[in-house]
């Protein structure tokens, strides 16, 4: 017979509490009071990541089915999952001033037994850029993740963090649920009042768009519109620099792109709400993990000033790179470029109302 369940045996209270083991107590070194603040703040860290890829991988499998039906519980939970890692980093980033009680001079009585362990060898918070869309291509000194000398990852860490990376992110798998969305089929938009006669985009809504989207920019912003033909529609603009595509260049397909801005630009229809709250959830992670990481930044130069870091980084140096170059849903947050008011909205058609579902 199974003994009664008992808080401590089922929470494995004793083998949590028994896994903190400071360095500097050994003999032979001088206790640092805060090397267990240090310890345990980081174990919080790791623990509440291994949720965050736990909430990550169901939302994967939602989106990696063939058929995703917006009538079941299937884009509703993906909602609530992802609102669950907004509050678990909105707790990471408050965590830091927690951390920020310790002051320098406290971290650097053991910071050199840390040596060349470091932060940047946190396998699940590499996983979870990962599973969220962070391309190694798209990474501050890219090469610096590739390997597992001293500092850098072990040989099976390594190897799980390529073999993520490798499988379909969520990123990829969102940008192809947005190309499914039938909002453009022909049927829906054959009693489309147009008002604009330009064949530009290849479509009488969008063409109306554009021009109502011209029509409200400054003198200052004309150049606006040749983003919107090159984000939407692939128009190369001409006299514009590689640079400046680059900066235009989006890891969504154009499609997935203008599937999006119509979900923004009409979630006023019921049926829009649950995926554009999707969308928005996934623009305020980024904005979080963002956050996190220039509080990360900011307390490291607190710490340490312009120091290499104890995992042989640049340290403050290599994080502000990071930290400009690590976003993954910039181009979603960067829709809000190309939005209109609310009153020049154009009427959609009787047909695509009476069908605003996502049946593919």
């Amino acid at each position: 017979m199974e003994e009664p369940r008992y808080y401590g045996s089922y929470l494995q209270i004793e083998k949590i509490l028994d896994a903190q083991h400071p360095v500097s107590f050994r003999e032979g070194n001088e206790p640092a009071h805060d090397e267990m603040l240090f310890i345990i703040i980081h174990q919080a860290y790791e623990l509440w990541f291994k949720q965050i890829l736990f909430e990550l991988d169901y939302v994967t499998g939602v989106f990696s089915k063939e058929q995703i039906n917006d009538n079941s519980e299937d884009l509703n939970l993906v909602r609530h999952r992802l609102n669950r890692v907004i509050q678990i980093l909105q707790l990471l980033n408050q965590q830091v001033q927690i951390l920020d009680t310790m002051t320098p001079l406290d971290f650097l009585e053991f910071r050199n037994l840390l040596t060349p362990s470091s932060g940047f060898q946190s396998k699940q918070f590499r996983l979870l850029e990962a599973k969220l869309g962070l391309q190694i291509d798209a990474r501050h000194q890219k090469d610096y993740y590739k390997r597992t000398n001293e500092g850098g990852f072990t040989q099976q860490d390594y190897h799980t963090i390529t073999q993520t990376e490798a499988k379909p992110n969520l990123l990829q798998l969102v940008n192809r649920w947005l190309e499914r969305m039938p909002f453009f089929r022909d049927e829906y938009w054959q009693q489309y009042a147009a008002t604009s006669v330009s064949p530009l985009t290849g479509h009488s809504f969008w063409n109306d768009y554009r021009h109502i989207y011209l029509s409200g920019l400054t003198e200052r912003e004309q150049s606006k519109i040749h983003d919107f033909d090159y984000v939407f529609f692939e128009k190369k603009p001409e006299g514009y620099a590689a640079e400046q595509l680059d900066l235009l260049r989006s890891n969504f397909s154009p499609a997935a792109l203008r599937a999006a801005l119509f979900i923004m630009l009409y979630r006023d229809f019921p049926v829009f709400q649950t995926s554009y709250q999707v969308l928005d959830a996934l623009i305020e992670i980024d904005h979080l993990m963002s956050n996190w990481r220039h509080k990360h930044l900011i307390m490291v130069r607190r710490m340490i000033g312009m120091r290499v870091g104890t995992g042989n980084t640049s340290g403050a140096g290599y994080l502000e790179g990071a930290l400009s170059k690590h976003y993954v849903y910039k181009d979603l947050s960067g829709l809000s470029t190309y939005l209109i008011e609310r009153r020049k909205l154009p009427a959609l058609p009787a047909a695509l109302i009476a069908n605003l579902g996502f049946h593919v």
